[in-house]
């Protein structure tokens, strides 16, 4: 029985070319010279840090070119607050991957409203999708891509 999964995941590769690229430009740029200003990776976010609240920006609209140009949705980037200490100003970008249990749910309702000749089960972080024709599975991918759930959705893992 034909099937795929709709997962929510960035790519780690590219997300570390990505800022790596970010610093490279940002420690060549004029406007941040001497400013030791970087981007910084760690388990599931980055850290950005600055002088000012203004740079914060500046870096983080650097990092969704990088990111746009790498192929990686910039969907995935929640921002944080620009808190600033002492001389610097740090803001925390988290992540947001994995479908949760209440996105599961939005997606599974969806499918069962749409009547496709498809099953939703949710299995841990994805949602397997089954049914009997490759043609649902593709009208079930065709309707979750238009449908606005707040998060990016990759679809992976299809069986025939």
């Amino acid at each position: 029985m034909p099937s795929f999964d709709v997962v929510s995941e960035i790519d780690g590769h590219e997300l570390t070319n990505a800022v790596d690229q970010v610093n490279r430009e940002v420690a060549n740029r004029f406007d941040f010279k001497g400013s030791d200003s970087r981007v910084e990776q760690s388990e599931g976010g980055l850290t950005l840090e600055a002088q000012s609240d203004f740079q914060i920006r500046q870096i983080l609209e650097i990092l969704y070119q990088k990111m746009s140009k790498r192929g990686l949705d910039v969907g995935f980037v929640k921002e944080g607050d620009v808190e600033e200490r002492g001389m610097r100003a740090y803001m925390e970008v988290k992540l947001n991957e994995g479908i949760d249990k209440e996105l599961a749910r939005q997606i599974v309702k969806r499918i069962k409203e749409a009547k496709l000749k498809v099953q939703a089960a949710i299995q841990g972080d994805q949602v397997r999708i089954t049914g009997k024709k490759r043609d649902d599975l593709q009208a079930a991918m065709a309707m979750l891509r238009q449908a606005d759930l707040g998060q990016p959705l990759q679809f992976t893992n299809f069986r025939d």
